[in-house]
Formats: structure tokens, C-alpha cells, sequence
């Protein structure tokens, strides 16, 4: 049977990352624009939980380059490597979603404060990193799975 009556049409636009990265861009882009009306000097300082959204989307593109280069070119594999490579995607795709979640939550919160107080940055930055760590989480167990899957 061909590859195609079993795989929906739309199952690459699913990035749980990219939903995350897009979410906490989204919130912490708002606090930007809001803080920016009346502090404009603390935009630059204030854009690091939008980049640190945008690196969460990337592990997802990491791991799916990776499942993607083990796949085979005739489209048949085990059910155990193909198990393997669900779980890679949706362990750093989760994972993705909940730190593009807290990261957005934190840089609302934190940009907000920051605004108001300027040492709330270090401590904003620090939650950030903590926040950031549960993606990366998600990357490494991802790129372990991916790597049992070749057994």
C-alpha cells in the first residue's frame, strides 16, 4: 500500500514546540509592546524571553531533522523504531509546549516588573533559564530515544 492512505496531509504542521515558542513569544511580545509605550530605553533588554522562545522551536527542528534522517527512503520500518520516534518527537515537543508556556507567563510578569523595578532583571533572567531547561530536558531525551531507536 502506498505511503500516502495512511499519513493525514496535515500530520508535519503539528510542532507542539513551535505552539509553545509562538505562545510565549506572543505573551511576552505584549508585555514588550505595553512596556515599551512608556519605558522605550528597556525594549532591547526586554526581548530575551522572545529569544528564548524562538530557541524552543529550534530543539523541536533538531529532532525532527534527526527522526527524518533515520527514516528509510522506501517509507517501511519496524514498529519498535517507529514507536522510538514518536516518543522523541513528542517528549521534546511537550516539553516545548510547557516551557514556551512558563516562558511566556514569566516574560509578561517579568518585563512588567522589570519595568517598574530594575533589579527584578537578573532574577526574570534566571527564572527564564530554569524555564528554558525544561526544553532542553525534552531535546536530550528526544535525541536519546531517537538513538535506541537504531537497536
Amino acid at each position: 500500500m502506498a505511503d500516502s492512505e495512511f499519513a493525514p496531509k496535515f500530520s508535519p504542521f503539528f510542532s507542539f514546540t513551535a505552539m509553545g515558542a509562538a505562545y510565549g513569544t506572543a505573551k511576552a511580545g505584549i508585555a514588550i509592546s505595553g512596556v515599551g509605550t512608556f519605558r522605550p530605553d528597556l525594549i532591547m533588554k526586554s526581548l530575551i524571553p522572545v529569544i528564548m522562545s524562538g530557541i524552543i522551536a529550534v530543539y523541536g527542528l533538531v529532532v525532527a531533522v534527526v527522526i527524518h534522517g533515520d527514516l528509510d527512503r522506501d517509507h517501511s520500518q519496524a514498529l519498535y523504531t517507529g514507536f522510538m520516534h514518536l516518543g522523541a518527537g513528542l517528549s521534546v515537543g511537550f516539553t516545548g509546549l510547557a516551557a514556551g508556556y512558563a516562558i511566556g507567563i514569566i516574560g509578561d510578569a517579568g518585563v512588567r516588573a522589570y519595568m517598574q523595578q530594575s533589579r527584578v532583571y537578573v532574577g526574570m533572567i534566571l527564572i527564564l533559564i530554569f524555564a528554558e531547561v525544561l526544553g532542553l530536558y525534552g531535546l536530550i531525551v528526544g535525541l536519546i530515544l531517537n538513538s535506541k531507536s537504531r537497536a
